[in-house]
């Protein structure tokens, strides 16, 4: 295997485990006491964020064994398009093509998050609880761990 595919796998896997980690954090009080965390704080943000870069990573890596390589800029619409046809091409199933979307929405959705509050920023307080995004968290890991395996066993075929 290519020492790129390799590299792509490995930062894919990496964001994998952050995104572990932050869920365990968030969740497990002996964890927050350890490491001296408050004990209402959640990283649930972080854990979409590592997820959706794991998929994005392991989908580089698939790419690239199939001669696509995608650079900047507009480096991940551009993965997310490559990703995307070949669905449509019958190359891949359908099925990641939808976890990618679910999980670029998620991430996007942070990102609008973050534009509405730099906007507002000394107007208003952003009220919303970090407990709120649990249930996205949880499928976004869901997500990233199937999405991953997937891309994976396609590489380790040779597909």
């Amino acid at each position: 295997m290519d020492s790129e595919v390799n590299l792509y796998l490995l930062r894919a896997e990496d964001e994998f485990l952050l995104a572990r980690n932050d869920m365990r954090i968030s969740l497990e009080q002996e964890t927050k006491e350890y490491l001296g965390i408050q004990k209402n704080k959640t990283f649930f943000h972080s854990v979409i964020n590592h997820a959706y870069y794991s998929i994005f990573y392991a989908t580089k890596a698939y790419l690239y064994i199939k001669g696509i390589i995608t650079t900047i800029p507009d480096e991940h619409l551009k993965t997310y398009n490559e990703l995307k046809r070949l669905a449509i091409n019958g190359i891949i199933d359908k099925e990641l093509i939808r976890i990618y979307e679910t999980e670029i929405i998620k991430a996007d959705s942070l990102l609008k998050i973050f534009k509405l509050e730099k906007g507002k920023r000394g107007k208003f307080v952003y009220n919303v609880k970090s407990e709120a995004n649990l249930p996205f968290a949880e499928e976004s890991i869901n997500n990233a761990k199937k999405f991953i395996s997937t891309i994976k066993l396609l590489i380790n075929k040779g597909e």
